[in-house]
Order: C-alpha cells, then sequence, then structure tokens
C-alpha cells in the first residue's frame, strides 16, 4: 500500500499557492480559546453580562458558561428583544442546492469524506439550471451554492458558471464551498456572489488535525482565514460556524463568536451572520461520534449568546435541528431559516437522471409553504430577500 504523503503535513504549514495573508485575528482567537475556562464563571458574572448595555468578550463568556444555563429563560427574552430591535418580525428564507460532492478530503466526520464509498457526481450546465429554476418556482429569492471541497472537479471557474445562472433566477447568492485565495473570492463576487460561508468545523487545533488526516482543508490556519480573504476580495457578506460537537462545544462557540467580533471590529462594512449547526448522522448511520453530545436547550443557549453579544449579526438556523425547534428559534434568536432542503445533489427539479450522495441526514424535511405557514403562525413574517441593488 502507497504511504499518502499529505499525513506528514503539519496541519499549521500552509500548501503550495494557498495565500498568507498579514492578520493577528487567529493568534487573538486562538489564545483567548485556549484561556477559557467555562467552568470558573459564576452565577452573578451571568447577571452582571445580562445587566450589561453592550457585550464585552468577558460577558459572552459568561454567557456561554454552565453557569448561565438557569438564566435561559431571562437570555431567550433578551434575545428575542435584541432579534426584533434589529431585525422586527422579519425571518428570511433560502435553500441550500449541492452541484457537486467530490471532494478531496479525509474529514472523519462527513459524508463526502474522499474514502466513503458513495455516489459521488456534480451537475452540469443544464442541470444546474433546472435545479436553480425549480427552486425558483417555490418563491425563494436566495440561494446558497454548496460542493464538497474538490477544486479538480469543482473548480472557481465551474463555481463561477454557477453564480451567473443563479444570478438569472435569484437577487441572493450565497457560497460554501472550500477556502480560496482573495482573488479567487473577487472573481466569484464579479460573477454574482454576494457572501461566503465558512465552517472552521472546530477552533480546538489539536483536535482539528486529528479530524482532518488528510487534504487541503487539514491547513488550520488558511481554513481560519477564509472571510477575511473573501472580504478582501469585495464580499459583502461573511458567516461563521463551529460545528458543534466535534470538541469542546463551549470554548469553539466562543471562538466563533470572537472570530466574527474580531472581523467585524477590522472590517465594520461588512454583513456578519453566524450560523448554528450540531453535527449530524452521516451516510445512514451515526459516523463519527460526537465529541461532546450538545442539547437543544444548550444550542438555545448558544444562539442566544450570540445574539447578545453581536445584536446585529444575521443567524441561521439549520434543518440539521427539527422542525419544532427551528420554529422556536426564529422567534428568539434565528434570523435565516432554510426551506424545501437536500442535501444531495440534483434532487430539486425530478429531471437530473442521476442523483448524488447526500452528506449529512436532515431532520426538517418541510418545503417552503409548509415553513412559510409555521413562520406567519408565530406572527413573523417570512421574507425573501432584504438586498436591492441600484
Amino acid at each position: 500500500m502507497k504511504e499518502d504523503k499529505r499525513k506528514k503535513i503539519s496541519h499549521m504549514e500552509y500548501m503550495e499557492g494557498m495565500e498568507q495573508i498579514h492578520s493577528d485575528i487567529f493568534e487573538k482567537v486562538i489564545t483567548a480559546r485556549e484561556g477559557y475556562q467555562p467552568w470558573r464563571y459564576t452565577g452573578q458574572d451571568v447577571e452582571k453580562a445580562l445587566e450589561a448595555e453592550y457585550k464585552s468578550p468577558e460577558d459572552f463568556a459568561a454567557l456561554l458558561s454552565p453557569a448561565a444555563e438557569p438564566f435561559l429563560e431571562e437570555m431567550a427574552k433578551k434575545a428575542k428583544e435584541e432579534t426584533q430591535k434589529h431585525f422586527g418580525n422579519s425571518v428570511y428564507l433560502f435553500t441550500p442546492l449541492y452541484i457537486s460532492n467530490y471532494c478531496e478530503n479525509h474529514c472523519v466526520y462527513c459524508g463526502f469524506n474522499c474514502k466513503n464509498k458513495i455516489h459521488r457526481m456534480k451537475l452540469n450546465r443544464e442541470e444546474i439550471e433546472k435545479e436553480m429554476e425549480a427552486i425558483a418556482g417555490t418563491g425563494l429569492e436566495e440561494i446558497l451554492i454548496l460542493t464538497g471541497e474538490s477544486p479538480g472537479q469543482a473548480d472557481v471557474t465551474y463555481i463561477g458558471e454557477a453564480c451567473r445562472i443563479a444570478r438569472n433566477y435569484f437577487k441572493m447568492v450565497g457560497l460554501e464551498v472550500y477556502p480560496m485565495n482573495s482573488e479567487d473570492y473577487r472573481y466569484l463576487r464579479d460573477c454574482g456572489a454576494d457572501y461566503v460561508t465558512v465552517f472552521q468545523e472546530t477552533y480546538d487545533s489539536d483536535q482539528y488535525e486529528i479530524l482532518h488526516p488528510a487534504g487541503p482543508k487539514r491547513v488550520f490556519p488558511y481554513r481560519f482565514h477564509a472571510q477575511e480573504r473573501a472580504l478582501l476580495g469585495g464580499m459583502r457578506g461573511v458567516a461563521f460556524a463551529a460545528l458543534l460537537g466535534l470538541s469542546d462545544f463551549r470554548k469553539d462557540a466562543f471562538a466563533a463568536g470572537l472570530h466574527a467580533y474580531y472581523i467585524q471590529r477590522n472590517y465594520p462594512y461588512a454583513e456578519i451572520s453566524f450560523s448554528c449547526p450540531r453535527l449530524r448522522p452521516i451516510g445512514g448511520s451515526a459516523g463519527w461520534m460526537a465529541e461532546q453530545e450538545v442539547t437543544e436547550r444548550q444550542l438555545l443557549q448558544i444562539m442566544c449568546a450570540y445574539r447578545l453579544f453581536l445584536p446585529f449579526a444575521g443567524m441561521t438556523i439549520s434543518t440539521r435541528e427539527r422542525a419544532q425547534f427551528r420554529d422556536h428559534a426564529v422567534g428568539l434568536a434565528a434570523t435565516k431559516i432554510s426551506a424545501g432542503v437536500s442535501t444531495g445533489i440534483g434532487a430539486h427539479s425530478g429531471e437530473v437522471k442521476e442523483q448524488g450522495d447526500s452528506q449529512f441526514e436532515i431532520a426538517d424535511s418541510r418545503d417552503v409553504s409548509e415553513v412559510t405557514a409555521a413562520i406567519r403562525t408565530q406572527g413573523l413574517q417570512p421574507v425573501m430577500n432584504d438586498y436591492v441593488y441600484v
């Protein structure tokens, strides 16, 4: 058997062609995460944080701590007030479109893992258009384009073509693809992309190294700096997320919040948002077991802490969560919800002959009309687009 030389590469060592930028955010966030001790906070620390008009990173740390769990009802009340203050009764809808599931990474927790024996495929131009036409037919005006992390199968030109097609059908186009250099992000912006989402997965460097034994994704700092490179490339917005359960979820949530906080301070014009995903089963089985289970109550605490710390930030609640929880979350902290979701390739139009396997199992399979009705039931307003081009 041939030895995989990629496994010998340090997860802190940049690969050839990876852009390095001069930024102190990485050191600030990773140092803060390593020093964060959630169990040292007390109820008094939480009360002080709740009383503060503007929440500091120290307040944020207290709100994420176990000591804050008994205060969840008060946190939720204040989070709801902040959400309504900055977003009104609006809840934004979108759907993800996976156009390729080829991947070059060996991420042990992911269904697209290059070692997994799944049906791989990517949509051609005609199939992408059919899928987008079907999605647009549901009334949605925002789409999130996703690929597996394989520049060889889904290069920047291929993704750019998908963005151009999307512009014919949607007013907002997001990307959740592999990290790129700033010039590539600039190219995709010119093709029609508005924002970029990158899951850091975990901000625990040691655990990250274990979870990513091979592939370009193994390079921890290159992934960390993706949002900043996207903004340098002219993207309007960036989204942050830790995949909760891969490591200590409180520390990862703290790091994701600080990451967004420092980016916002350095790029005040940027639109900032969070995704709040928990680890889900892959490939029809349990897959990689979570390092630390995250309950719905703990997830809600994290979401409320995000809202109180960065009240202007958008927040997406994933179909990884069950419908009842998602409906509850949009009434409190989340501002964005997906509908009509499939994590497979070619499942929307019914016209793609072959379909590629899914990345993970979803827990909420409701279509756009069902999600819209649920939003209205709560006295909230479903919104398909919040941006006007002039």
